[in-house]
């Protein structure tokens, strides 16, 4: 198959929400009929097979968040669909902006009890800065919930962005029956209790069909034939092009635990969602048509395998096709690497694969040489853009609890920090280590981690801290002097870089003020420009 017939099949996305909402109920159901097509045999290549199932499977099942349910992809109707999974909670929030740079587009779930939440409206944000297509599941249709018009309308005010629903609940809560499609002409007709995957869908190009009136009742047939005929003389007609650019959000009725209305929710995403689009470097426009290949990494897990102390780095393929055992060019290390055992997720299952394309994410085990935003290229020097660090909001000094142990604390930390769910900032004099987080509970998995994964204990102390910012300046002797003058509160990140930790605004307003030959920066991106 040609490089342009494999990037038509793909769909690269992701599954965002609020927590509880039911993004992970939305993502195992996709995953249910992945594993369903897979033994009707639908898929017609990288069958799960027991001999590919790794050895720390049963490791990440007893963590519950494993790197399997992070990617996964699966066939479904002859297209490649490569699901990644990103953190709920607002902790991780940076884990997840990182995640939205490797996909092509976004399903958001809003749970149709609580409608849009916090979390939701940051998520919506970040697609909106990246102009990320979004889709809107509204989940939990079988509870008793906000109106639908009322919901499309918070949608709208709170998300900032014009919604047109695909598909019409009948009904809700006790009495909800079903789904009409206004994109398909079909009802999707509700089971209570069922689970089974093959829906009952009965075609109504018409809805004055009297049928209709025969599924639903009278009542909620003709409260359908209202509700639809507002909905079509009030929201303007789908379009594929303003879903595309990302101006309008097509909305999809459901409810996932029930396994319901996530067919058409399915099915109309592989139709209408874009495949495997251009990224952005600071060289050039990277298409990805283009022959030679070129990739970055956006996510980095560490101790996949405690046994083994692996890394895997997480890789989006932009351009062209990656080959297995192939040489590529690490272009932040100007290094040569070749990988041996490259894998893709499918299902619950970790293959080894021999090639893949554009909108593919692929797993590349990592001895170090890994950060987020590194590219692989065939040779020419590429630097994605748009995979910053930002300046954390929470600070704790870490303290070492056992000094038998101050190598593998070291290594720990190190390694942990790489993933990108914290930042480590190490004194100027070299004998104090800081975290930043944007989250506490993040301070509890690194410090559960560490033990259990690096046999290192650690405890950590609150600092007055207000903001961590990366100082740069063209005046070598100015900045020599800042660091001087500053001496108490400078720090310096894992790559060397000098920064300036504010205990308060006003110190740090004062700072800038008075020193006008430095830059402050709150995220890395400054990097791009000075590198």
């Amino acid at each position: 198959m040609s490089l342009s017939s494999e990037i038509q099949r793909r769909r690269t996305f992701a599954i965002i929400s609020h927590p509880d909402a039911g993004k992970t109920t939305l993502t195992e159901k996709f995953l249910l009929y992945g594993g369903a097509i897979q033994v009707a045999g639908a898929v017609k290549s990288n069958k799960i097979k027991k001999s590919a199932t790794s050895d720390f499977m049963d490791i990440e099942r007893q963590r519950g968040i494993s790197v399997a349910t992070s990617v996964m992809t699966f066939e479904y109707d002859s297209t490649l669909i490569n699901l990644l999974d990103t953190p709920g909670h607002k902790d991780f929030a940076e884990d997840t902006y990182r995640t939205l740079t490797a996909v092509d587009s976004v399903i958001l779930v809003v749970d149709c009890v609580k409608g849009v939440e916090e979390q939701t409206e940051k998520l919506m944000q970040v697609c909106r800065m990246r102009a990320i297509p979004v889709i809107i599941f509204i989940n939990k249709m079988d509870r008793d919930g906000k109106d639908p018009f009322d919901l499309l309308d918070e949608l709208e005010e709170k998300l900032q962005i014009k919604v047109r629903p695909l598909s019409w609940p009948v009904n809700m809560g006790s009495h909800f029956k079903g789904v009409y499609s206004l994109y398909h002409k079909h009802l999707n007709l509700f089971t209570p209790g069922s689970q089974r995957l093959d829906a009952d869908i009965l075609t109504i190009s018409d809805l004055q069909d009297p049928t209709l009136d025969d599924k639903v009742g009278n009542k909620d047939a003709e409260q359908l034939r209202h509700d639809v005929e507002l909905i079509e003389g009030v929201y303007e007609p789908f379009s594929l092009t303003t879903y595309r650019e990302a101006h309008i959000a097509p909305v999809f009725f459901g409810s996932a635990i029930n396994n319901f209305g996530i067919q058409e929710l399915l099915e109309t995403f592989i139709e209408i969602a874009p495949v495997p689009q251009h990224r952005i470097t600071e060289e050039r426009d990277v298409r990805p048509d283009e022959t030679p290949f070129s990739g970055f990494v956006f996510k980095i897990h560490a101790n996949i395998d405690p046994r083994h102390r692996d890394r895997i780095a997480f890789l989006r393929v932009v351009s062209g096709t990656f080959y297995r055992n192939t040489v590529y060019k690490h272009v932040r290390l100007d290094k040569n690497l070749r990988f041996n055992n490259p894998y893709t997720f499918m299902a619950a299952s970790k293959d080894v694969i021999e090639e893949a394309y554009p909108g593919d994410v692929i797993g590349l085990y990592d001895t170090g040489n890994f950060k987020i935003g590194d590219s692989l290229t065939e040779g020419e020097a590429l630097h994605y853009k748009g995979i910053p660090s930002f300046s954390p909001e929470l600070f704790m000094e870490l303290i070492n609890a056992d000094p038998m142990k101050s190598k593998q604390l070291d290594k720990g930390v190190v390694q942990l920090t790489d993933e990108g769910v914290a930042q480590l900032f190490i004194h100027s004099s070299g004998n104090k280590k800081v975290v930043g987080t944007v989250g506490q509970l993040q301070f509890d998995v690194i410090q559960y981690r560490l033990e259990n994964e690096y046999g290192a204990k650690c405890r950590f102390t609150p600092i007055q801290m207000h903001k961590a910012c990366w100082i740069t300046s063209d005046d070598k002797k100015k900045l020599d002097e800042f660091m001087r003058l500053k001496s108490e509160f400078m720090y310096f990140d894992k790559e060397k870089n000098p920064v300036y930790m504010a205990e308060t605004s006003w110190a740090l307003n004062v700072a800038i003020e008075n020193n006008p030959d430095i830059a402050f920066h709150t995220t890395t991106e400054f990097m791009s420009a000075v590198s």
